[in-house]
């Protein structure tokens, strides 16, 4: 526990030095530009100086540098907004960046073709799933098995670098289709599907994580194949069983729960430069 929470502080400080960091580099700017800009145009509709922009800029760049200019509420304001803009440039970027590298992820993903994936077999990230809830040994309706794709989206969630999951498909690579989960839903079609397996990971997950989960069907022989790529998560994913939270990661071509020593030291590598 001791060592988690060393490895938690040095990551909140290297992102507080960032966030500093943007904020210094905003301050700059407002000082140095935004100040300047504002005292021209201001000169300008006064006809009060007839040097030109760049000229101005470099003027008022030397009188604050060496103190002749006065103006320190003004230099404050024009800071605090440029710190401002900085820090706020720097969440856009962070999220722009993050958006863009699953954006990627998906196209590349998107680019596989599907009965290539299934003859590649389950690995680290591709697994295979016969439903979403109907129990095909005892030919009846077993929610218990939401818990497992829960389980196995919980862990690629947790890695590093996402997978996907293919429901209606046996373990062995046989295509069985969807039909039999259709028979158990309000909306027996598509639609029907996908809206269930997104309400079982909102209410299990998390809601914030529904955008890491694009879901496709494909029909391979007449049969319905739901293709669920997932997203590594930007937070630690835990999973309630059995009134306990677990903390599940992808190993080989399986998914295993953590103990709690493990799930930390697997936490605070996963996600040091979240």
């Amino acid at each position: 526990m001791k060592r988690f929470l060393l490895q938690l502080i040095a990551i909140w400080k290297q992102q507080l030095k960032l966030y500093v960091l943007a904020a210094w580099v905003g301050a700059g700017i407002g000082i140095f530009l935004l100040a300047p800009s504002y005292d021209y145009i201001s000169s300008r509709e006064r006809n009060a100086d007839p040097l030109s922009s760049i000229e101005f800029v470099f003027m008022q760049f030397k009188e604050v540098m060496t103190g002749q200019i006065n103006q320190n509420n003004i230099i404050i304001f024009y800071a605090e907004i440029g710190a401002v803009l900085g820090l706020l440039s720097l969440i856009l970027y962070k999220m722009l960046h993050s958006r863009l590298m699953d954006l990627d992820a998906l196209k590349a993903e998107l680019d596989k073709d599907l009965p290539s994936i299934i003859r590649q077999g389950e690995g680290p990230i591709l697994e295979f799933k016969s439903s979403l809830r109907w129990d095909m040994q005892e030919e009846r309706v077993n929610r218990n098995l939401e818990g497992v794709v829960l389980k196995t989206l919980a862990g690629f969630m947790n890695s590093h670098i996402g997978g996907t999951l293919l429901i209606g498909v046996q373990d062995d690579g046989e295509v069985i289709g969807l039909e039999k989960d259709y028979q158990t839903l309000k909306r027996p079609d598509q639609d029907g599907f996908e809206q269930a397996l997104m309400t079982t990971i909102s209410n299990n997950l998390g809601t914030d994580l529904c955008p890491n989960v694009h879901i496709l069907f494909h029909a391979i022989n007449s049969k319905d194949v739901c293709r669920v790529i997932i997203s590594p998560a930007i937070r630690p994913v835990f999973l309630t069983q059995g009134n306990a939270p677990k903390f599940f990661v992808r190993t080989g071509g399986g998914t295993r729960d953590l103990n709690i020593q493990e799930a930390l030291e697997y936490v605070a590598g996963r996600w040091k430069k979240s």
